[in-house]
């Protein structure tokens, strides 16, 4: 009976646990969601380009960074999680030092091909490391 109800626990407890990574990638995968689409939006909206957009384009960002701060790979999933982080932090400077800069000044054309191109082979691979990190 004592042995029944140790692996009836131990059973709940890996339940629980694989619930909690499931959660956080869930989250993660929001939170990329809302990053996008606040610069998406700046982009193709002359209209949101001002202090309040510019804000939640940062916060957003920030709230993806923060995030992969507090989670750890999956068992087994080191390689990918780490490749997740690495492509987050490229996307993420890019973001900040080519890609926002750019629709600031007007710069359309440059924007565009700045998120058509590399940013969004960046947040494709980090969706799919999502997924894949998430199973």
């Amino acid at each position: 009976m004592k042995k029944l109800l140790a692996l009836l626990a131990a059973i709940a407890l890996s339940g629980m646990t694989m619930s909690a990574t499931a959660g956080e990638f869930g989250d993660l995968r929001t939170k990329l969601s809302a990053a996008r689409e606040s610069l998406i939006s700046m982009m193709v909206n002359k209209d949101k380009r001002g202090p309040e957009q510019q804000k939640l384009v940062k916060e957003t960002a920030n709230d993806v960074s923060a995030q992969l701060a507090k989670m750890k790979a999956p068992a087994g999933k080191d390689a990918q999680f780490k490749e997740l982080v690495e492509t987050w932090k490229a996307f993420k400077e890019t973001r900040e030092k080519e890609l926002v800069p750019a629709i600031l000044k007007g710069n359309d054309d440059e924007a565009k091909k700045i998120a058509g191109g590399i940013q969004k082979e960046r947040i494709t691979k980090c969706q799919t490391l999502v997924s894949e990190l998430d199973n």
